[in-house]
């Protein structure tokens, strides 16, 4: 199986040299609408995952020059330059640590809302579950404890496939979504026009 070449890892100093300088780098953050609409980079393009995974070979195409691209720690944006090489862009760069790193080292951001990050958001879940399955497996039937230890299971699976069922539950939650989630076709009003096809 061949590996496809990471991204260059970009560190939050970095994107924050590079806004200064470059007005026409394009920051797409790969986050769910919720996410982004609690906090962003000014000027970021909202391209959540599942949508860039759906849409990969029309996105390149209408992306240009130099793209870094973000989310909450660096994981989907990985997956996403992935997806975007594979799809003949090479000028991607990632974020390394995501958007709380950047805020950490002094990035300026739009907040908006208190909603909580999604990692935040899948310890409390997955917390109170394992909570609620240890006791009541103490105090109701001793299988409710088998609760704890799929969800153990589940978070190991989450860790070994770099992937999270959790997520894709918790994103589609009412708090969790945007007015409006953004399609294909919005994302391509709001980005500038390829000069080059790629």
């Amino acid at each position: 199986m061949t590996m496809l070449p990471q991204g260059t890892s970009l560190s939050p100093a970095e994107l924050r040299r590079r806004l200064a300088a470059d007005e026409d780098l394009m920051v797409v953050d790969v986050r769910s609408p919720g996410e982004f609409e609690s906090v962003h980079i000014r000027g970021s393009y909202n391209v959540p995952l599942d949508l860039l995974a759906e849409h990969t070979h029309d996105l390149a195409e209408r992306m240009q020059g130099h793209v870094v691209l973000i989310c909450q720690s660096g994981n989907r944006a990985g997956q996403a330059c992935e997806r975007l090489q594979a799809a003949g862009f090479d000028t991607a760069d990632v974020l390394s640590g995501g958007i709380a790193a950047y805020e950490a080292a002094g990035g300026e951001v739009v907040r908006q809302g208190a909603r909580w990050a999604m990692d935040r958001q899948v310890r409390m879940a997955a917390g109170s579950l394992v909570l609620l399955g240890t006791l009541a497996g103490q105090l109701v039937h001793r299988r409710w404890g088998l609760m704890a230890g799929a969800v153990g299971a589940g978070l190991a699976y989450s860790a070994a496939s770099d992937s999270c069922a959790m997520t894709a539950v918790l994103s589609r939650m009412p708090w969790n979504r945007a007015e409006a989630d953004p399609s294909l076709a919005s994302v391509f009003q709001q980005m500038p026009q390829s000069s080059v096809a790629i």
